[in-house]
């Protein structure tokens, strides 16, 4: 077992729910002298139908803004934390606390501002319940005036303050503008404070803590039971996070990957469980030549056809700037001599349609050109792939067995994937048809 000096541990929203909760989340914490530093999220569901209080303190604001009474959604905040508190036993009040931000929030403090109140109140609560030190977020973590992540100063701030306190709870989701008022992250931001409370400390391992015993190969909800991954690099977690596998936030990954600092994906409730290690680099092979297997829908496909399209110089780049001034990005180019197929996401080119056709005709003066939509690409992933023999043809011999049409099929330069384009409704039936290939 290796010796760790610094862990920096994120709990996510589930792990911090409730009462209970916190009790096992506090376990965790003492079972290791190492754990320093601890990352919460807001209090998550208890149960399937209920609130998550991030949701809840939108939607008193919202009420706020419209000149609503929030007695009784604030209430409703109030006693979710009353609870945790008197549970457990706790010799701390939150009611001055509670009272500052119901006035913050009637004052339109800013829908950042209550949003993140959540983190905060559990922050302040887990570090009376561990005995740790409580540093506000708003105080360390910094944006630029144009809402940007001021990474470089963050780290300096953070780590000259985490040197003070030897054991702390920073709360996740956000942080502070220059002109001093909050600022959160996308939803999901806890992961990212966690990666830079990281980074600052110069943790050995960062710990991300939730109610899944790691990263698993496939989507659970389209795949009976898939394996849990031992070892990932981060390129790979960047691949499958990016067409839809969720587990960790994509952007916490920055932070750490630039220091070095592996992840862990831990299971609150089976701390037993070693979890999936997100690491720079492996030599483990895992489970065969492929690591994960992700989808993502709501995809159309430009198909543009020219004969001695290769010969024409700037071809593809008029296509891009094309979609480029209509601000649209594009996902896949998979291309062959006389075509060129451009993956975009459908929402991105709503009303713009007619636009993008009649200038890339009047422009390149294609021989047919059309828009495909209802299409969705499948990422097969794996560090291994370049070594093994046979491997995209495994995959693709394993869709047509379970007869879907392959409308696409693009393989990146460094062949850490496969991409496979089908129909949306053929999607899930594709991931289990290459997911029972690979993993037997």
């Amino acid at each position: 077992m290796q010796d760790y000096k610094v862990k920096v541990v994120k709990f996510g929203g589930s792990s911090l729910a409730g009462a209970d909760q916190f009790r096992k989340a506090a376990a965790i914490v003492r079972a290791e002298a190492c754990r320093r530093y601890v990352v919460p999220s807001a209090p998550g569901k208890r149960f399937s139908s209920d609130d998550k209080v991030t949701d809840m303190l939108y939607k008193c604001y919202e009420e706020a803004s419209q000149g609503k009474d929030i007695t009784e959604s604030f209430g409703k905040i109030e006693s979710r934390y009353r609870d945790i508190v008197n549970d457990l036993g706790l010799d701390f009040s939150p009611e001055a606390e509670f009272a500052a931000i119901r006035s913050a929030i009637q004052h339109r403090a800013g829908r950042d501002f209550a949003a993140s109140r959540g983190e905060y109140l559990n922050g302040k609560i887990l570090a009376a319940y561990l005995g740790y030190d409580f540093i506000d977020a708003a105080d360390v973590i910094f944006f630029r005036e144009d809402g940007t992540f001021d990474s470089e100063k963050t780290n300096t701030v953070l780590g000259d303050a985490l040197k003070k306190h030897p054991h702390a709870v920073i709360p996740g989701f956000y942080g502070s503008m220059p002109n001093d008022t909050i600022r959160t992250f996308s939803r999901g931001g806890s992961d990212i404070t966690g990666s830079i409370v990281a980074r600052a400390a110069e943790a050995d391992l960062y710990e991300n803590w939730t109610d899944v015993s790691g990263f698993l190969m496939a989507d659970p909800r389209i795949v009976e039971n898939p394996k849990v991954i031992e070892v990932i690099t981060y390129r790979e977690l960047r691949e499958l996070s990016y067409m839809g596998a969720t587990v960790l936030h994509e952007d916490a990954i920055f932070p750490v990957r630039f220091a070095g600092i592996p992840i862990n994906i831990r299971n609150t409730n089976s701390p037993e469980d070693p979890g999936t290690m997100i690491v720079s680099s492996t030599t483990r092979t895992g489970s065969g030549a492929i690591t994960g297997i992700a989808g993502k829908k709501g995809l159309s496909v430009i198909s543009i056809e020219k004969d001695m399209m290769n010969a024409e110089l700037g071809f593809g780049r008029k296509v891009l700037e094309v979609l480029e001034k209509q601000g649209i990005s594009f996902e896949h180019l998979p291309s062959g001599i006389d075509t060129m197929s451009v993956v975009v996401a459908t929402d991105a080119i709503k009303n713009k349609r007619d636009a993008i056709l009649n200038e890339i005709c009047a422009i390149c003066e294609p021989e047919s050109i059309q828009i495909e939509d209802g299409i969705a690409l499948l990422a097969v992933v794996g560090r291994n792939m370049v070594n093994a023999k046979g491997t995209s043809a495994k995959a693709l011999s394993a869709v047509a067995r379970a007869d879907i049409n392959i409308r696409l099929i693009d393989q990146g330069s460094s062949e850490l994937n496969i991409i496979i384009g089908v129909h949306e409704e053929d999607l899930s039936a594709a991931m289990r048809a290459i997911y029972a290939e690979f993993v037997k």
